[in-house]
């Protein structure tokens, strides 16, 4: 059994889903026989590469609301996230993550793709570090299990894995992805949103003994508020 996931290394949700799924899936009898596959989804192509824009700046002007409600906004994801055991910070910078999916599809080649995801998000989310910084990358990815040079050439090359990340995003696209996170279980189900942790096991429970006759429909979350980010 596959499960793909795609999300983006800026959405909150995306964080919260990660534990959410993993809760799921650690109550799954056969979780054994699961392989996860993490997909590439850029939330925000637009948006300038080096993380300088506050991320309650950005919100404000994304939503159109005041800098105290994209404050408001960020005190109900934090409670989300703490209701996980996840530490999260609104001091953390916002900017384009198409380096960051590049340097995960080489932790793919690797082996290590969850360990160099799960120091993202805890380096972007838990810690506010500067992700557009190429030490800080080289240090996150060296501690996951990449070659320190391997890491630095893929940073400095733009088109080094650039089409596994835009053959992700098609893939989503022709899925009918439109937010993150966003779970597919063998082509056949998908789950959108941060849903919680019985939903992922009542959904890998049923795709196992369930692996004939038409997909249903996906579980729906709806906006960056509530469960996912849209684009």
């Amino acid at each position: 059994m596959r499960v793909e996931i795609w999300a983006d290394i800026a959405c909150p949700w995306c964080y919260i889903g990660k534990a959410r799924f993993e809760a799921g899936l650690a109550a799954f009898a056969h979780r054994d026989e699961v392989e996860v596959v993490h997909r590439s989804f850029e939330l925000d192509r637009d948006a300038p590469p080096a993380a300088g824009v506050p991320v309650l700046d950005m919100l404000a002007a994304k939503y159109g609301v005041s800098r105290a409600q994209a404050e408001e906004m960020e005190a109900r994801v934090a409670e989300a996230a703490a209701g996980e055991g996840l530490a999260y910070r609104s001091d953390r910078g916002h900017g384009n993550t198409f380096h960051l999916h590049r340097l995960l599809h080489l932790a793919k080649a690797h082996g290590v793709q969850d360990a160099l995801l799960t120091a993202l998000y805890r380096a972007n989310f838990a810690e506010a570090r500067p992700l557009a910084d190429p030490d800080v990358l080289g240090a996150l990815a060296e501690g996951a299990g990449v070659p320190a040079a391997e890491a630095a050439r893929v940073l400095a090359d733009p088109q080094a894995y650039a089409a596994e990340v835009r053959a992700d995003e098609r893939a989503a696209a022709e899925l009918g992805a439109t937010g993150v996170p966003f779970f597919v279980i063998d082509r056949r189900y998908g789950i959108s949103g941060a849903q919680p942790a019985d939903v992922f096991r009542q959904a890998l429970e049923h795709a196992r003994t369930e692996s004939a006759g038409p997909s249903p429909a996906a579980a729906d979350a709806d906006t960056c508020g509530d469960g996912s980010c849209a684009v």
